[in-house]
């Protein structure tokens, strides 16, 4: 059975104090309304995630509570400080530990871009695929039995979308 994983940089967070530390940092207006519509998205779709995996930053997790507003069963997030600011490498190093067959990871970029282009074999024609913008959200498949065979260059773009795309 292939393995599905929903790929999510937070949404836009607030610069208002320059003086927060970054990792406090929360989602701004547009960000909040963005991933609710990301949420909605994912929901009209179909791609629900069995395991949530999400950096233990505000703005992470609260692009999480906002988007699983919007997933019915949606599962409790396992936060993890390991991807706060995570390369590529340690990225797939955590999703390689993952269960289930759909897991989500929301992060930070750059590592979170980096992995996205990393990947998959071939990217989406999208124009936003390559800065992966806040909210950008990417959906790809492996064909492998076990998170642990997930590896760079072999999965496939199922999906892929930014908020921009929703805004009515």
């Amino acid at each position: 059975m292939p393995k599905r994983l929903i790929l999510i940089r937070h949404a836009k967070s607030s610069w208002d104090d320059p003086l927060m530390p970054d990792h406090a940092r929360p989602l701004n207006t547009r960000g909040q309304r963005a991933a609710a519509e990301i949420g909605a998205w994912l929901t009209s779709r179909g791609y629900l995630p069995d395991t949530v995996l999400c950096s233990n930053a505000t703005r992470t997790t609260e692009t999480w509570a906002r988007l699983s507003e919007h997933l019915e069963g949606a599962p409790e997030a396992k936060l993890l400080p390991t991807l706060y600011n995570a390369a590529a490498d340690v990225i797939m190093a955590v999703l390689r530990h993952a269960v289930g067959d759909t897991v989500m990871v929301i992060g930070h970029n750059p590592g979170i871009a980096e992995f996205a282009h990393r990947l998959v074999a071939r990217a989406p024609l999208h124009p936003e695929f390559q800065k992966f913008p806040t909210g950008a959200t990417l959906v790809a498949e492996f064909e492998i039995d076990s998170w642990e065979d997930a590896s760079f260059a072999k999965a496939g773009v199922v999906d892929f979308v930014v908020p921009r795309d929703l805004e009515e």
